[in-house]
């Protein structure tokens, strides 16, 4: 299935938020009847906390107080003029306490956490940034904290695994089918039956019913102050509005606020890893279809009847799912998913670190790629921002490999 390239004159939006439990025909509840009661009493106390004024300051208050919002809009002035024509302004999510947008989520569901009760929490992660922000605000809550985390993707994340653990995280590596971010997702998910007092706080817009809604309430943060600060600075909406996506938490984040602004092109920039081939990619909107998958309808990839293996340069976007507002956007055409390659992700980190002295994580690499493949092509005039979700010092050592392996 080739990449969606087209964009509409307008979009049916009511379609988008989420409150039925669906986006269009995505979404719902795939849940073992053990998890009923529990998922119910999860939606039940965020629909109350949404409209409780006391939660929302309290969210407002750490926000700004411990994750440091809000993050600054940078006009990447020296890779602009490096690449001729578009603007490229980048929403700096790296600056956030713990270095990416995942804390943005985690204060929320924390927050809800506490408001239900629960002590003990449980997360899956890929890169370790969920893992790292998850225990962070464990640790501030006075939680216990366990996450789980592919075996692979602990290896090559080493750095965030001991983060991990010195904010009083038990890390579980996870070596079963490909040792990867689904794995975790399922081991997450496994322990969450068998012991349903636990709070499941998922790290992007996954899962069942409340969960694709909520995450993506959480962090839609990202939107909407890039919305204002770009009235602000520029006098007008961008063009282009990019985020990488794996499962899809800062993507839905930057584009919710944008949907009604139909001027606003979105692109979901996906990991095209070494190929077109299924086990070469992770790139689920360009090459996959409507499934099930960790309880919710969406678009997965799939290997005949059993779930494909996948790959990526960055553990963060190597999911073979992802979230079901941004199947809706697919299917309607509001947002664009195209793949880019784990080599010209690794080519993006560099030259956005040679160029603005910033260097980017690995997962937002593929957003700043696209940036670097659109600029040229499009006038002085136009504008392009990007979601830059992460810094990149966990992935340090992993270039510094793949560096000496390509010399």
């Amino acid at each position: 299935m080739a990449p969606s390239t087209a964009f509409p004159n307008q979009c049916s939006c009511d379609k988008f938020s989420g409150a039925s439990g669906f986006f269009g025909p995505y979404g719902g509840q795939y849940i073992p009847p053990t998890l009923e009661p529990v998922i119910t009493a999860i939606a039940d106390a965020y629909a109350s906390a949404k409209t409780d004024p006391a939660f929302q300051e309290e969210l407002a208050y750490y926000l700004k107080q411990y994750a440091g919002r809000e993050t600054p809009l940078f006009f990447a002035k020296n890779l602009t003029e490096r690449l001729g024509g578009a603007k490229i302004y980048l929403k700096r999510e790296d600056l956030n306490h713990l270095g990416a947008h995942k804390v943005n989520n985690t204060l929320g569901q924390i927050l809800l956490a506490r408001r239900m009760g629960k002590t003990r929490i449980i997360a899956e992660t890929g890169a370790g940034q969920h893992g790292v922000a998850t225990a962070a605000t464990s640790a501030l809550m006075g939680m216990n904290c366990t996450v789980y985390m592919g075996a692979i993707d602990a290896e090559r994340q080493h750095l965030n695994v001991e983060r991990m653990r010195m904010l009083g995280a038990d890390v579980v590596p996870v070596s079963t089918g490909g040792a990867g971010l689904k794995e975790a997702v399922d081991a997450a998910l496994e322990a969450w039956v068998k012991d349903p007092e636990i709070f499941y706080l998922i790290g992007s817009a996954v899962g069942p019913h409340p969960y694709p809604a909520m995450v993506r309430d959480f962090q839609s943060v990202i939107g909407t102050e890039s919305r204002r600060q770009m009235l602000e600075v520029e006098g007008r909406l961008p063009d282009y509005a990019l985020a990488c996506i794996g499962g899809g938490s800062n993507a839905i984040g930057m584009f919710h606020p944008f949907i009604n602004d139909t001027s606003v092109k979105l692109v979901g920039v996906e990991p095209g890893g070494r190929g077109a081939k299924l086990g070469e990619h992770a790139a689920t909107l360009s090459y996959g279809e409507p499934g099930v998958l960790h309880g919710s309808y969406s678009y997965i990839l799939l290997d005949g009847d059993d779930i494909a293996p996948v790959h990526s340069i960055s553990a963060g976007l190597d999911y073979p799912g992802v979230g079901p507002e941004h199947s809706l956007l697919k299917d309607e055409g509001r947002a664009a998913y195209v793949p880019i390659s784990d080599q010209e992700a690794l080519d993006a980190f560099l030259l956005l670190s040679r160029t603005e002295g910033i260097i980017p994580a690995l997962e937002s690499s593929h957003a700043i790629a696209q940036a670097v493949k659109m600029a040229p092509t499009l006038g002085e005039d136009v504008i392009i921002l990007v979601c830059l979700s992460g810094r990149g010092d966990k992935d340090v050592d992993q270039v510094v490999t793949m560096l000496a392996a390509r010399a």
